[in-house]
């Protein structure tokens, strides 16, 4: 809703003569249609006299907010192509809501950056003080995610008998996953089924060398019942653990798309697991910029 501002200067105009019926001849000057003025209650003359202008608001509402469902149609098939793409469409669909979910080029994982970090960001330093001794999980703002911790076993090998060992490290699986329903994201049946746009996936990772296997990925595309997978695709990365200290960290990017992948998918499910340690302190990898996106093809 577009916001109008108008002031007029009351000083040398006596209230009676400016009603606020002479308002809304000003309606056509600002493009006609319907509207609402809104002022302030009734000032005393006194404060009225010494008060150098009163602010209207006036509310306007613009043309595109009330466009009919055909004129929303003709948006949407303009800007998506959908007759270009030959690009089925049910008609039951309602075109302004489908278009104000912008279904398409839009990621569709909430909290992408749990950790308030970016890819695109030096990664933090690891410095041991108090905190890091008392920490055992990861930190950080982990709504709209579903987390869970698997504590590895500790491995003992390699042990010889009677050996003393101060500290083993103790790994666990960090895992953040989440469900995306397509149909409540604004895709339709009929797209899904025939068309089969593009779902790409990206994540980053952080290359944290505290252990050969430290970053999994899993992404199902699901059917109508929420269970069945009709594709899948997952990642298992072995890591170089090399010898190049703090500054040799870096970010990994995993990407992949979903193509040709059949008709009946109606939900993803996003998961992705990283490593931790405890040994000393805690260490973790980290993970950023996640993201999934429907894509129409060129």
């Amino acid at each position: 809703m577009a916001l109008f501002t108008i002031s007029f200067s009351l000083s040398r105009l006596p209230l009676p003569y400016f009603p606020s019926s002479r308002l809304q001849t000003l309606l056509p000057v600002l493009g006609g249609g319907s509207a609402t003025l809104v002022f302030s209650p009734r000032l005393p003359s006194a404060s009225l006299r010494a008060s150098v202008r009163t602010v209207f608001f006036l509310s306007f509402i613009p043309s595109f907010v009330k466009m009919s469902d055909s004129e929303w149609k003709v948006k949407c098939e303009t800007e998506w192509k959908l007759q270009q793409r030959n690009i089925g469409v049910p008609d039951s669909l309602v075109w302004k809501a489908a278009y104000e979910k912008k279904p398409f080029n839009r990621n569709l994982l909430k909290n992408p950056k749990p950790q308030g970090l970016s890819h695109t960001d030096p990664l933090p330093a690891h410095v041991l003080d108090e905190i890091t001794v008392a920490q055992f999980e990861q930190t950080g703002d982990f709504i709209g995610w579903t987390t869970s911790t698997e504590h590895l076993p500790v491995d003992k090998s390699g042990i010889p008998p009677g050996a003393v060992v101060c500290y083993l490290p103790m790994y666990s699986w960090f895992s953040l996953e989440q469900r995306i329903d397509l149909m409540e994201e604004g895709l339709w049946e009929e797209l899904m089924d025939a068309y089969q746009p593009d779902i790409c996936i990206q994540d980053w990772y952080e290359d944290s060398k505290i252990h050969e296997f430290i970053y999994q990925l899993n992404v199902k595309l699901l059917g109508a019942d929420g269970e069945t997978v009709i594709q899948e695709y997952s990642h298992n990365p072995q890591s170089d653990r090399g010898d190049g200290g703090e500054d040799s960290h870096s970010w990994i990017e995993v990407s992949h798309i979903f193509q040709d992948y059949g008709s009946g998918v109606r939900y993803i499910h996003f998961l992705h697991r990283v490593k931790n340690m405890r040994m000393v302190d805690f260490q973790s990898t980290r993970v950023t910029d996640t993201s999934v996106v429907v894509k129409l093809r060129d």
